[in-house]
């Protein structure tokens, strides 16, 4: 809990008043409700830092589905569910090689509703086994979203399984502007996470690559959290001021695509089914 809490302060620092007062909703496109984290902090309680934070909405998963069912109980009108393909933290590695995990994710689609598939993790050849070519044949399916943390091979190959998926690319791949560009001109369905992306937003100041990248892509990112760890809850509304700092860095318009309206876009059929539901 204490080194988290330095590195908190790091990250948060330097970061201008008046924009982490801005009252600018947002969409978190990455966030984790695990099995241990429904320990450290109850439903009620998860759902009500949501809000405090000021998140309109959350594409939310979790290890083990059951945290992200009862998130989705409790605030429909929040909570986006995603079917992550890991029963425990532990299969975070071996998913893409494990027989059973197909079946899982097919008895748990049969059962209830997600806009999206994943965070999964994926790196090079991997997506080419199985059980990743049958997650990205499900999310066709279902109409799903694969929010895919992977490599640019990785994200190649899904798009060579169906070239049609819409992905979002989790962390950006944790690759540079100079690399995330390419990628963006040639798949036209990609769609990228900022998640513990901090490089673009130093000091409440966004960097000249970045800021770039951002307006001559400006329907394409998101912002997100990244609860990999329960304590991580204990910082959403800390990441949402910061946040804001360095959206007050760009022109209105774009900070509100980021911020909100991408997320908004994407996941727009699932959002208006939610409204439209008794």
């Amino acid at each position: 809990m204490r080194m988290l809490a330095i590195l908190a302060a790091t990250i948060f620092a330097g970061a201008p008043a008046g924009a982490l007062a801005a009252d600018l909703p947002l969409f978190d496109a990455h966030i984790h409700y695990s099995h241990d984290a429904v320990e450290v902090v109850p439903p009620p309680e998860a759902i009500a830092i949501l809000r405090d934070a000021g998140i309109r909405r959350a594409l939310l998963s979790s290890s083990g589905d059951e945290g992200t069912q009862k998130l989705v109980a409790l605030a429909p009108e929040l909570v986006l569910p995603s079917l992550r393909p890991y029963r425990t933290r532990g299969e975070l590695s071996g998913w893409t090689r494990d027989p059973t995990i197909v079946a899982w994710m097919e008895e748990r689609l049969a059962k209830a509703k997600y806009v999206a598939i994943g965070e999964f993790h994926v790196y090079g050849e991997e997506a080419d086994l199985p059980n990743v070519k049958r997650a990205v044949e499900l999310a066709r399916k279902h109409g799903l979203v694969l929010h895919a943390h992977a490599d640019v091979d990785a994200i190649e190959r899904i798009f060579r399984h169906d070239p049609k998926a819409r992905v979002l690319w989790a962390h950006s791949g944790f690759q540079r502007p100079e690399v995330i560009a390419p990628m963006l001109a040639i798949y036209k369905s990609l769609r990228a996470d900022l998640a513990f992306r901090n490089e673009h937003g130093n000091g409440g100041k966004v960097d000249p690559m970045w800021r770039t990248l951002f307006t001559r892509y400006p329907d394409r990112f998101m912002v997100g959290t990244d609860t990999f760890t329960p304590e991580r809850w204990h910082y959403v509304a800390e990441h949402a001021k910061w946040t804001r700092a360095w959206l007050a860095d760009l022109p209105k318009e774009l900070a509100e695509r980021i911020a909100w309206r991408n997320g908004e876009a994407m996941f727009a059929q699932a959002t208006q089914a939610q409204k439209a539901a008794p």
